[in-house]
């Protein structure tokens, strides 16, 4: 994955967690949609493992 296209990702995770949702979608959906099928490929995956840095949660439930 580009570098700026990690940076970008990073700062819409950053954008979502401090309640910016449309800026966030604003700045990423430029990004992964002019992605290649193998970039596309590594977004997707960087998303799925990074779902704690859009939520800020720390992946353990207290109840």
């Amino acid at each position: 994955m580009r570098r700026s296209t990690l940076r970008t990702l990073e700062r819409a995770a950053e954008l979502t967690r401090r309640n910016r949702l449309v800026e966030a979608v604003a700045l990423a959906e430029p990004v992964i949609l002019a992605a290649d099928e193998y970039e596309g490929a590594e977004i997707r995956r960087w998303l799925a493992e990074h779902v704690d840095d859009f939520t800020g949660e720390s992946g353990a439930t207290t109840r």
